[in-house]
């Protein structure tokens, strides 16, 4: 595990859920934490720095990376990096035959075009000796069809692929320069969580969401889990080495401390 101020994470989606539960629980291990969101962040540390911003902004959040980011990642006092794209749209609910395709655009920004800006960003700044690890926080509509779902899985999935696709080229590019950074990425689906996304889904009609039962009965059945236990998780991915190039896990609460 590394000490104290030495490692440097960039958190997205840090206003509430799980980006707000990763954030304290990196600062409580010691980490350096950056927060990007749309609103403003509840969290007071030393060792936190929010950027309030719309990372679906992509030309804004590419500038901010290079001012405000660039020279805290190439500190030789920061030996290993972290970055959890957790920030989702769940936006434009509803079947395909009645979605806004140009509407789609945002939620693409938000939901895959901003991680993957960050993915590249960070893989070319890292330098050779800080071991990054990089989680994408994922869904089961990124790898099941779920109806009215259409949009947030859709763009879900292209991630997942993108993260897979940047392993292959990791790995390939590791057989002729030996100086690569450490490099490893995990897709990871929380589960069901409970969070403001949580909320809104339930709000959703059956006409929208042929599936709202389903959420409704996450929230009456008491089977939603608090941010805290899978922000945890990723925590201790962050924390360690070992990993494959690219895994994939699903967050099981059975597992995890209360």
């Amino acid at each position: 595990m590394p000490s104290s101020q030495s490692s440097l994470a960039l958190v997205t989606g840090t206003s509430s859920g799980i980006g707000e539960a990763l954030a304290r629980e990196l600062l409580r291990r010691g980490w350096n934490v950056v927060g990007i969101a749309r609103r403003t962040a509840a969290i007071v540390d030393p060792a936190y720095t929010h950027l309030q911003l719309d990372v679906g902004d992509l030309t804004t959040l590419a500038s901010s990376l290079d001012t405000k980011l660039a020279p805290r990642v190439a500190d030789p006092a920061i030996t290993r990096l972290g970055l959890v794209n957790n920030a989702a749209m769940e936006a434009l609910l509803g079947p395909i035959s009645q979605l806004d395709a140009a509407a789609m655009l945002e939620v693409y920004a938000v939901n895959t075009g901003a991680p993957v800006l960050l993915m590249g960003w960070f893989q070319r700044h890292a330098r050779h000796d800080q071991p990054l690890r990089i989680v994408n926080v994922s869904t089961g509509a990124a790898v099941a069809p779920f109806p009215g779902l259409g949009a947030y899985g859709n763009t879900k999935a292209a991630l997942r692929m993108a993260g897979m696709i940047m392993a292959a080229e990791l790995d390939a590019a590791s057989s002729t320069s030996p100086t690569q950074p450490d490099t490893t990425l995990l897709s990871f689906e929380p589960g069901v969580v409970d969070t403001p996304m949580q909320t809104n889904v339930r709000a959703s009609s059956v006409e929208t969401l042929p599936i709202v039962q389903i959420f409704k009965d996450f929230a009456t059945n008491g089977a939603l889990v608090h941010p805290a236990l899978p922000a945890r998780a990723i925590a201790d991915y962050l924390d360690t080495d070992g990993h494959r190039r690219w895994e994939e896990r699903r967050f099981d609460p059975s597992t995890a401390d209360a």
